[in-house]
């Protein structure tokens, strides 16, 4: 059964904040200098994010999972739509506001309304592609008339400066204690931000109103070759395997040695992202769909730098999938990397623009560097 996306909603807390407004918010660490914070800066090029802090109180003032369930109110998929009509709801997040209940449940619980099938997916960018697909999949089977799928990032918490007080300490030359703060924890406080999106999704082709069908949606994973590369809650060791906080003697100690920091093995993400993305993803999703760049009227990539925009697109021209750059939309530059909500974030700006055709075909692109993991989702215009 065909399923239809027949609205997209977006929530980004707050104000925007430009650069100079990142250390007001969240602090500042020792791990990276103004010169190397700066290059960042520049080449990511991410000019205002939003978080859920305030920036006078240093108060939180969202959940993740209000930032859904505020996502989700914002949907219109037709008039008399009501949320106790939503009959499958489903929920990605990196960044679920506690180990349990699932986060999916805690949106539930925000929103409020009638009994529903409920369903969490987590993991890294990827999670909230598994929610839409699962969502998907529930309607395409007919086992629900409509579903909901999200994705949903509150990842300033971790970002803190504050958050990063309770690191193991060491001397320095001054006798001073200082906190070890590594770069692969600190470098992610200039990159990632806060908010959500959500879809909703029916086999009923709406009327006189803008749908995107949903041809498929492949995502494959390379854990089984590739090392962790993004991680949290465990520590990286030399042979490249993950130690988990709860094999520490006491949570005490998992603080103190950083576990629950954010990190990203860098070295890892340069030599090996583009080469899983294209060379290895994309001929297996051009071969078994017959995809051809020329078919492809808007490209939506997820990319967590700018600095990636140009390497991406010569990689795509190699493997004789050249879209041209005006076809590209993405607002990485003004609305920030949002992890799993950010391919959300970027479809509904546009689904809402004004731009898209009857018959247009969107290739959605969302890379994981947890353990390597890509995915490319086609979306037809009616």
């Amino acid at each position: 059964m065909d399923v239809y996306i027949t609205d997209v909603a977006a929530f980004l807390p707050n104000k925007p904040i430009d650069n100079e407004g990142i250390v007001k918010v969240l602090g500042i660490t020792e791990a990276v200098p103004t010169k190397t914070r700066n290059l960042i800066l520049a080449r990511n090029k991410i000019q205002h994010r939003y978080y859920a802090i305030d920036p006078g109180s240093g108060s939180i003032t969202h959940t993740n999972a209000q930032l859904t369930a505020e996502a989700i109110r914002r949907l219109q998929p037709y008039k008399k739509f009501s949320l106790n009509d939503i009959e499958c709801l489903s929920c990605g997040t990196s960044t679920p506001d506690q180990l349990m209940p699932g986060h999916g449940l805690m949106v539930h619980g925000e929103l409020g309304g009638s009994p529903y099938e409920v369903v969490t997916t987590s993991g890294a960018c990827l999670s909230g592609i598994t929610s839409l697909k699962y969502a998907y999949m529930n309607v395409a089977l007919g086992f629900t008339k409509n579903a909901v799928a999200t994705g949903s990032e509150q990842i300033s918490t971790f970002m803190r400066a504050s958050f990063f007080s309770g690191t193991k300490k060491k001397e320095s030359k001054g006798s001073k204690k200082q906190n070890v703060v590594p770069f692969d924890a600190d470098f992610l406080r200039w990159m990632l931000s806060d908010g959500a999106g959500a879809v909703f999704m029916t086999s009923q082709l709406p009327k006189k109103k803008l749908a995107l069908k949903i041809n498929w949606i492949e995502h494959l994973s390379f854990a089984g070759e590739f090392e962790p590369c993004m991680y949290a809650g465990a520590k990286k060791n030399a042979n490249g395997a993950l130690t988990g906080w709860r094999e520490n003697d006491s949570i005490g100690r998992s603080l103190d040695e950083g576990f629950f920091l954010i990190k990203q093995d860098v070295r890892l993400l340069n030599s090996d992202m583009l080469n899983v993305a294209v060379d290895r993803t994309l001929p297996y999703v051009m071969k078994k769909h017959k995809l051809s760049a020329r078919d492809i009227n808007w490209f939506l990539p997820h990319y967590s730098s700018e600095y990636y925009r140009l390497k991406f697109y010569n990689r795509l021209k190699d493997f004789n999938f050249e879209i041209p750059m005006e076809r590209w939309f993405t607002n990485l530059p003004y609305k920030g990397n949002i992890g799993s909500a950010s391919i959300y974030v970027i479809l509904e700006e546009l689904f809402h623009s004004g731009k898209i055709k009857k018959g247009d075909k969107l290739l959605c692109f969302v890379p994981e560097s947890g353990r390597f993991s890509m995915c490319y989702l086609l979306l037809t215009a009616f």
